[in-house]
């Protein structure tokens, strides 16, 4: 994993990190520049490999366990993002149990959108769409997680879902 554009956030103003891999990474780059509409700084994190860094963290954690007289070491993600300030959403276009396995080594909960369930789509775009994924719902995601730890109010996500024409009672594919 690796920070493909960085933010240069103001000083108080509301930070997201996007997590994306492969084709889905260009949605968040999409999203990094519709979140700076709503005065958001966002970084862009590339994950080339989700199933590494899951075995990465759990191999640091055995390693740890079984030295415990040892400096503890740190898993990648964990070094990656440690520090990071502001919100996580990541965007895969498998399901969202892929980012979900490496939650646990970030400072704060992430949001996870993935295409679980059955799609029907003509094309990448649609199923992207169906599934909740696109760029607009990773904006979506990002101001809702600013929202819910108090950085913006709920009217900015309110609007955003409303300029990004998102049906907020669509179904929910997971269960559709």
């Amino acid at each position: 994993m690796y920070r493909l554009r960085a933010s240069e956030p103001k000083q108080g103003q509301p930070r997201a990190h996007l997590l994306g891999s492969g084709a889905i990474l260009n949605e968040a780059l999409k999203a990094r520049s519709i979140l700076a509409n709503y005065s958001v700084a966002a970084d862009v994190w590339s994950v080339t490999s989700y199933q590494e860094l899951y075995r990465d963290g759990h191999t640091v954690e055995r390693w740890n366990r079984l030295h415990p007289g040892e400096k503890p070491r740190v898993p990648y993600v964990a070094q990656c993002l440690g520090e990071a300030g502001g919100v996580f959403v990541a965007a895969s276009d498998y399901v969202k149990a892929l980012p979900d396995g490496i939650d646990r080594w970030l400072p704060r909960h992430m949001t996870s959108l993935g295409t679980d369930g059955f799609g029907r789509s003509e094309s990448r775009a649609a199923l992207r769409d169906f599934f909740e994924v696109d760029a607009r719902f990773i904006t979506a995601a990002a101001l809702s997680e600013l929202a819910s730890d108090g950085s913006i109010s709920a009217d900015v996500v309110q609007k955003a879902i409303k300029d990004l024409d998102i049906n907020p009672e669509k179904p929910n594919p997971a269960v559709s």
